[in-house]
């Protein structure tokens, strides 16, 4: 299962429900590699002639996104990301800490600029937002995510995705987003984000863009009836513990039971809460914005 994505895109971000559910459904029986787009990357993309006016057109942009995917948003948007490679170095380099790791990583830098507004785009902002991530040796992610190797594997991540297999440069629709492939500024193409890539013995097979879960089970059923198996749904307090936050959309569709479990800390959003942990809301960069009393 290769995973087109990038830490800031908000397709992304809403599709985490989804995603949530089938790499669980998927633990054990395949092999998982995420791939980094570098959706926002300065070698493409000129400056903007006005940061405010593209600004509020990119707000604009995620709150149509944010209305289609029920995920949350940032009640305020900073900026634009300047850049995507910081954190996809940060998120590259967190593999080597584990996969439970880096993909608390990923989430944390995701809710940047989804629930933050305040995108992580440069090293130091990167790694602030990551800082007290259960497990994490930060040092060393610094280290690593500063190394030529990371590099050249975030360099390799951002080439392969601007090389798509044929079957996503055209998608019928159906979908509010359907995944077609995203012609570039050198009259190239890439994978739209998220876009997930099933190989195996009998080929691969594309699930490009937002799609349902029982389309991922479709094209995984050309690889062997039964892969994919839809697992149970937690207990509301099991499942907070592990995932550390959940937006409402995933605790539809992740949790069973009383919500909010107890102790639950409701954070507010442009579009609904994001619910934290408290033992992630102790060390998550939302709440260090909070009185103590708020918390």
């Amino acid at each position: 299962m290769v995973e087109y994505t990038d830490p800031l895109c908000p397709w992304s971000w809403g599709s985490e429900p989804v995603f949530r559910l089938l790499r669980a459904a998927l633990a054990g029986r395949v092999r998982r590699r995420r791939v980094y787009c570098v959706l926002f990357d300065p070698g493409e993309d000129d400056p903007p002639p006005d940061p405010a006016a593209e600004t509020a057109w990119y707000a604009r942009y995620v709150a149509e996104v944010t209305g289609h995917t029920g995920a949350p948003r940032a009640e305020r948007l900073s900026r634009v990301a300047a850049s995507s490679w910081p954190s996809s170095l940060l998120a590259k380099a967190a593999e080597s800490q584990g996969e439970e790791v880096a993909d608390r990583v990923l989430r944390r830098l995701r809710e940047t600029v989804s629930v933050l507004g305040e995108p992580a785009d440069t090293p130091a902002s990167a790694e602030a937002a990551v800082a007290g991530v259960p497990g994490l040796d930060l040092a060393r992610l610094s280290a690593d995510a500063a190394s030529g190797a990371v590099l050249e594997r975030v360099r390799a991540d951002h080439a392969e995705a601007r090389s798509p297999v044929p079957d996503v440069l055209s998608v019928a629709g159906g979908s509010p987003h359907p995944g077609a492939a995203r012609e570039t500024p050198d009259g190239g193409y890439r994978y739209a984000l998220p876009t997930v890539l099933f190989r195996g013995p009998g080929g691969h097979r594309a699930v490009p863009g937002r799609r349902a879960f029982e389309e991922y089970a479709a094209a995984l059923d050309a690889f062997g009836p039964g892969l994919l198996r839809r697992p149970r749904r937690l207990p509301a307090a099991e499942a907070l513990r592990r995932h550390r936050t959940l937006s409402d959309p995933e605790r539809r569709l992740l949790t069973e039971g009383r919500w909010p479990p107890p102790g639950a800390v409701r954070l507010e959003t442009g579009n609904g809460p994001l619910w934290l942990h408290p033992e992630e809301a102790a060390v998550h960069p939302a709440t260090r914005r909070l009185p103590s009393s708020a918390r």
